[in-house]
C-alpha cells in the first residue's frame, strides 16, 4: 500500500517515507521532552524467561500525542507501564526533562481501560480524588474540576454518582481526574476499548477538543488503527513478542482536528498502510514460530 496513492514512492522501496520520522541524531536526544533508550523488558517465569519488550528507542517532544499500535500481546501496556514508572526496566533507561523516571510519579496522568471511580463518591469528588490523595488544597482544584466536566459535556452531573452514568459518561470523569493535576505526562491504556462504536467515536472527539484546549504530551495505547491516526501526531507500530517499534509515522492532519480528516482519501490511505503493517507482523511471528 503506497501511502502517497502512487505506484512507486520517490524515495524509492519505502512508501511511507514522506511521513516517517526521522530518527534523532545525538545532539536531540538530550533535548527530547521524553525519552526511552535502549529499553527492555524481561519477565522471569517458572517455565523460563519471557521477553516482553525486546527494544525501544524512542524520543517524544514536548506537547506530541503518540499513539502506540501492535498486535494483542506485543508488549504495547509493558511499555507504557515502563514510562510510567509502574513496572522497571529490566535494561535501558527512561527520561523526562533530564529526569530519570525510576517509579511512579504524581505528576503523571493515567488513564486505563476501566475507569475505576469511586462508587460512593460524586462525579466531582471522583475528578477531585488525585488532588486528595496528594494532600494538594482542594480548593484551588474546584474551578478546574468544574471548567473540565464542562468541557467533556458533564457540568450538569457533577454530583450525580458513577451508577447514574453510561459507560462512555464514566470513560469522561476519568479523562478528567487525569487531567486535573495538570499532569507533565499522560499515559492512557486502551481507555475506549470497553465501549460501543458510537460512545467511542464520541470520546474521541472529545478527547481531540481536551487535547486542543490543554497540549499535553501524551502516549496512547490502542487496538484501533482509525483511533490513533484520528487522535496522534504520531503512530507507533509494534512487532510481536519480544516487541521491538518498527514503524514511526508523523501524521500530516492540522490541529484542531474534525472529525471529517476521517473521510480522506489521505487518511484512509494511512490507515491501510498501517493494517498491512500489523499484518506483516502478524505474518513474521507465525513464520517464526514455525521455524
Amino acid at each position: 500500500m503506497d501511502i502517497q496513492g502512487n505506484a512507486a514512492s520517490a524515495a524509492g522501496d519505502d512508501p511511507a517515507h514522506a511521513w516517517r520520522h526521522p530518527q534523532p541524531v545525538a545532539a536531540d536526544r538530550d533535548a527530547a521532552y521524553l525519552s526511552l533508550r535502549q529499553v527492555r523488558k524481561v519477565y522471569q517465569t517458572r517455565s523460563g524467561d519471557v521477553e516482553a519488550v525486546g527494544l525501544a528507542n524512542l524520543d517524544i517532544a514536548a506537547g506530541e500525542f503518540v499513539s502506540i499500535l501492535g498486535p494483542s500481546g506485543c508488549g504495547k501496556s509493558t511499555l507504557l507501564s515502563m514510562v510510567g514508572g509502574l513496572e522497571g526496566v529490566t535494561e535501558g533507561e527512561i527520561w523526562l526533562e533530564g529526569a530519570r523516571v525510576t517509579g511512579p510519579r504524581r505528576d503523571f496522568g493515567y488513564i486505563f481501560q476501566e475507569p475505576t471511580l469511586l462508587p460512593w463518591q460524586s462525579v466531582l469528588d471522583n475528578v477531585l480524588f488525585p488532588i486528595r490523595t496528594q494532600k494538594r488544597p482542594v480548593a484551588e482544584y474546584l474551578d478546574e474540576a468544574h471548567r473540565l466536566l464542562e468541557r467533556v459535556g458533564l457540568g450538569e452531573f457533577k454530583d450525580r454518582r458513577p451508577r447514574e452514568l453510561s459507560g462512555g459518561m464514566r470513560q469522561r470523569v476519568a479523562l478528567c481526574r487525569g487531567l486535573i493535576n495538570d499532569p507533565r505526562l499522560m499515559l492512557m491504556d486502551e481507555p475506549f476499548s470497553a465501549l460501543d462504536a458510537i460512545s467511542r467515536d464520541d470520546m474521541n472527539l472529545a478527547l481531540v477538543r481536551l487535547w486542543d484546549s490543554y497540549h499535553k504530551t501524551a502516549l496512547f495505547v490502542t487496538h484501533s488503527i482509525r483511533e490513533a491516526v484520528f487522535l496522534a501526531d504520531r503512530v507507533l507500530v509494534m512487532t510481536a513478542r519480544p516487541s521491538r517499534i518498527v514503524a514511526d509515522l508523523r501524521l500530516p492532519f492540522a490541529r484542531p482536528r474534525d472529525v471529517t480528516v476521517q473521510d480522506t482519501p489521505e487518511f484512509n490511505r494511512i490507515c491501510a498502510w498501517l493494517r498491512d503493517q500489523i499484518q506483516a507482523g502478524y505474518a513474521r511471528a507465525a513464520q517464526a514460530s514455525v521455524e
